[in-house]
């Protein structure tokens, strides 16, 4: 499966995105040629090398009536003001296919739903400066260009870096994230970090909700390009967006809660009766070692594992069940294959059999509980049901 998979290690904005991307075009002079006669009003888009920390990259340059986008014109207040309408219809007279026009138009919806939110305005009503109004367009219709040019199956993106500290804007010192920022990660994995600033602008995480995109660390994949998008501005750590691109199997990878708790003063039927009742509860799995406790007694340490909506509810079950006063958590990827169950017809009788695939395996194993009642049916041995089921 394509799949292109987004690092924002230090955040992303569109810009970065699609510096990002444009490193991972093929034939650069005939797509920025393209890029070029799309018609966006008073634009002209280059891209130029540029490095981070030593690392070779691209950036973006994007300058509209012969001004560079940058900070300095989004704090601009003299600018004639446009609604989301006037936005929409920049977006249709441009020379690029119906289903960019219906992305790039969804990602400025995004942003002016988010905004309208924040100042508690009606989605037609909020305003945007027309020259940032013009950079964001810019950012926003070649992001969703090149995407559609990647041809990508899957996007997969890292969670999101928003940096720290405060942001300066129209309305003021705000802090980081943004409110509108904030208020399109709803639902997207971000953390803050030490870098005092803002490293998530709302064209960049608006973009990312945009798109159907899965949400984890990078997948198993074979990589056949990587691009860096570089900032403007300089911190220790590199200030880019890396993207890559390549083959992964269409494998599942979800997130699962590990729940563990140490156990000296229970009995072994107390214990077996906790495990019967966090199963029944919906845990993934449940086991249990042996371990030495303080004072060198003999006692259990009990693994839980959950998905995370069932966390809180099996949470409480540990404690009611168990005599812990304390549960530690770990938050953990797992990488599961593709599962399936049929129904094998023998001349014994009918057998459950459960195929797993995925990661270049298929493996297949025979429902436990019919192999024992046919062996009993019929006085044989499991390994000599298992054969007859095997061999058909």
């Amino acid at each position: 499966m394509r799949t292109l998979f987004i690092e924002c290690n230090m955040g992303i904005a569109g810009d970065m995105l699609m510096s990002a991307l444009w490193e991972l075009v093929d034939d650069k002079s005939a797509v920025l040629e393209k890029i070029n006669s799309i018609g966006l009003p008073f634009t002209n888009i280059s891209f130029e090398n540029s490095e981070a920390c030593g690392i070779s990259g691209t950036r973006a340059r994007v300058v509209i009536d012969g001004e560079e986008e940058s900070e300095t014109v989004h704090a601009h207040h003299n600018h004639i003001h446009r609604k989301l309408s006037d936005v929409n219809i920049v977006i249709d007279s441009l020379n690029v296919s119906d289903v960019i026009k219906e992305k790039a138009k969804e990602v400025y919806h995004i942003v002016a739903e988010a905004e309208g939110k924040v100042h508690n305005a009606d989605v037609s009503m909020v305003h945007f400066h027309e020259l940032g109004m013009l950079d964001a367009v810019a950012d926003i219709v070649i992001c969703c260009f090149l995407i559609d040019n990647l041809k990508a199956d899957k996007i997969v993106v890292s969670p999101i870096n928003v940096g720290n500290g405060t942001v300066k804007c129209a309305h003021g010192i705000l802090p980081v994230p943004a409110p509108a920022t904030a208020e399109i990660l709803k639902g997207i994995p971000y953390y803050k970090s030490g870098i005092n600033s803002e490293l998530c602008t709302p064209t960049g995480a608006a973009i990312i909700k945009a798109y159907d995109c899965e949400f984890s660390e990078m997948p198993l994949m074979t990589v056949e390009k990587v691009g860096y998008g570089i900032g403007r501005r300089e911190f220790e750590q590199a200030n880019c967006v890396r993207v890559f691109l390549g083959e992964s199997e269409n494998n599942p990878v979800d997130e699962i809660s590990e729940l563990i708790c140490n156990i000296d003063d229970m009995t072994a039927e107390e214990t077996a009766f906790a495990v019967e009742m966090l199963f029944d509860a919906g845990a993934v799995d449940v086991y249990t070692q042996p371990a030495y406790m303080k004072k060198s007694r003999i006692g259990t340490v009990l693994t839980v594992l959950c998905r995370k909506e069932d966390k809180s509810d099996i949470i409480k079950l540990i404690f009611k069940y168990t005599s812990t006063i304390g549960i530690r958590e770990h938050i953990c990827n797992r990488y599961v294959l593709d599962r399936k169950t049929d129904e094998i017809n023998t001349p014994f009788g009918t057998v459950c059999a459960k195929t797993s695939a995925g990661y270049g395996v298929t493996k297949t194993k025979y429902e436990y509980e019919d192999l024992r009642r046919l062996a009993r049916e019929n006085n044989m041995s499991l390994r000599q049901i298992r054969n007859i089921v095997k061999n058909g």
